[in-house]
């Protein structure tokens, strides 16, 4: 019971963290993700924050996956 209530944490953690990190490389380059319309700027921030947020899942999926013995 608890293992699937903290995979789902994790995937939840690790997909906000990369939204997140998405939306501040947008930011950083001067890209309004909440501009008026859809631009180009904000289809590109949007893009961002999507490719963090899967990226940021991936990463959560990688560190919980059980690690084999080096030996």
């Amino acid at each position: 019971m608890y293992a699937s209530l903290i995979e789902g944490l994790t995937d939840a953690m690790g997909f906000v963290i990369g939204a997140l990190l998405g939306y501040g490389v947008g930011v950083t380059f001067g890209l309004n993700l909440f501009a008026q319309g859809y631009g180009t700027g904000s289809i590109v921030a949007i893009i961002l924050v999507g490719i963090g947020g899967g990226m940021g899942l991936q990463a959560a999926r990688h560190f919980r996956a059980p690690k084999a013995d080096a030996e």
